[in-house]
């Protein structure tokens, strides 16, 4: 059984909303009016519900990609122009 069973709504709007509120910092208010003009009438109670639940298992899911490689971390690129005016 996958953590989005038994949802009223099907898992990709579950994520596109807590993904816009993670990523964007949009209010929940702000967010439930977005989902009503794109067809989804969803209540801003029900989008803290899914945040509350789904954005930590989000972030464990994506915490790989987002790691930075220890050789960028530890070194920097420098370029130097010359331009004769």
């Amino acid at each position: 059984m996958g953590i989005f069973s038994g949802r009223h709504f099907p898992r990709e709007i579950i994520l596109w909303a807590v993904r816009w509120y993670c990523r964007y910092g949009v209010s929940y208010r702000d967010l439930e009016e977005m989902m009503t003009e794109r067809g989804v009438p969803v209540d801003h109670t029900t989008i803290y519900r899914w945040v509350q639940k789904y954005a930590p298992e989000l972030d464990k899911h994506t915490r790989w990609y987002r790691q930075v490689p220890d050789w960028q971390a530890r070194s920097w690129r420098v370029d130097e122009t010359y331009i004769r005016v």
